[in-house]
């Protein structure tokens, strides 16, 4: 079980004060002792009462209870902590851009070259050339039968073309760039926000009491042991005055 540093501290200054009245005045360890205990029991029990005062709203003093009655305040400092520190636009960009930098996209032209239909393609050409003044010109020599000897260079070509713009760094970009990663951030940044939200909307006074009392807890802790502690010494150095 962790040990509770507040409450020991306030049992030894006030074992103090009662060793410090149980000897007799007549020894001059006596007063030392009480002094010491008095305004260790001050010291400590001050800071105390202010810590508890912090979580803990005491009718009739003004000011207790900060961290529950402020819980509005809190939840809207979490909130901007969030947003404005981990989730803002220019980082979430950031980070898509550093992955984008570590990974740049790159396609594998050969999936592309076997589906693409290079006769039908040619077939379309063999069309247009029948279509365009040309056409008349070329029925004197065979027709569309006189273009046959270009379909295998005409097929090699268009490969070597298809290859050669899927592997260009700037095809990779211009999809990168298609991607639209402006918009992207800002879904990101507005999904996080909503999720974020909702999960505030759900916190209570008491829940929001109990997350900052179990973060600073340990903390608290030790400012009531150095609160006994200067106390102390304020008693010794006031008995050996006094």
């Amino acid at each position: 079980m962790k040990l509770n540093m507040s409450l020991v501290t306030n049992l030894v200054s006030v074992g103090l004060i009662g060793v410090g009245y149980a000897i007799p005045s007549s020894f001059p360890i006596a007063n030392p002792i009480r002094q010491i205990g008095l305004y260790a029991a001050s010291g400590a029990i001050t800071n105390w009462l202010a810590i508890y005062m912090l979580f803990e709203r005491i009718p009739g003093l003004y000011g207790s209870g900060v961290i529950p009655g402020r819980f509005q305040e809190f939840k809207l400092g979490i909130r901007n902590l969030i947003m404005n520190e981990f989730f803002t636009r220019e980082q979430v960009e950031s980070f898509f851009h550093s992955q984008s930098e570590s990974s740049k996209l790159t396609l594998d032209p050969a999936p592309i070259l076997t589906i693409v239909d290079y006769n039908a393609m040619f077939e379309q050409l063999v069309k247009a050339v029948l279509a365009s003044p040309f056409g008349g010109m070329l029925g004197m020599f065979g027709g569309p039968k006189a273009l046959e000897p270009l379909r295998q260079p005409f097929e090699e070509n268009i490969r070597q073309g298809i290859q050669s713009v899927v592997s260009s760094p700037l095809l990779g970009k211009a999809i990168e760039t298609s991607i639209n990663l402006p918009n992207r951030s800002e879904e990101i940044v507005a999904k996080v926000e909503a999720i974020v939200q909702k999960r505030l909307n759900e916190l209570t006074p008491a829940m929001v009491k109990d997350i900052v009392q179990e973060m600073i807890r340990e903390h608290l802790g030790w400012l009531v042991v150095w609160g006994g502690v200067l106390g102390g010494l304020i008693g010794l150095v006031a008995s050996l005055i006094l």
